[in-house]
């Protein structure tokens, strides 16, 4: 076998060398067809843009109302908490317990249930049924302390 007879491989296709003339098939025009925005120089369409046709965000309708300053907050009841057995309730005990979800979402505690001992719990919110049943049984309620955007930048 000859380095002469052998061939190119499928994959190293030969590159497309267009406006050279028309005995090469793509002069004259370049493959860019006679007239037309993407037959100028320096056109470019984005991916979002439908030749001038109403854009699909406009098109479809929307209904109601978003609040973006709201606050959502995961909800763990006083039953769920019972059930820990642990002195000291942390979003952290919560977490490897599975009573929560997500680290970065704030946590709510709530009085559905009751609890019979003792237990100090930390959370970001509390109904008032729930710290009611909570110091009744002789436990404490421990709210997160917000980080102040000053502090975070002294540290």
């Amino acid at each position: 076998m000859e380095s002469y007879t052998l061939k190119r491989p499928s994959s190293h296709k030969a590159r497309k060398r267009v406006g050279r003339g028309s005995g090469s098939g793509m002069g004259k025009t370049s493959t860019r067809g006679q007239k037309g925005q993407m037959s100028r120089s320096g056109s470019k369409s984005l991916p979002w843009f439908e030749g001038g046709q109403m854009p699909i965000q406009r098109r479809i309708p929307k209904r109601g109302f978003k609040n973006f300053t709201k606050v959502e907050f995961q909800v763990v009841n006083i039953a769920s908490i019972a059930r820990l057995d642990a002195a000291e309730v942390t979003p952290m005990l919560m977490r490897e317990k599975g009573l929560v979800k997500k680290d970065n979402m704030k946590i709510k505690v709530l009085g559905s249930g009751d609890i019979s001992r003792p237990c100090s719990v930390t959370a970001d919110a509390f109904s008032k049924n729930a710290v009611e049943k909570i110091k009744k049984a002789g436990g404490s309620v421990v709210m997160r302390k917000k980080i102040e955007k000053s502090e975070a930048q002294a540290d």
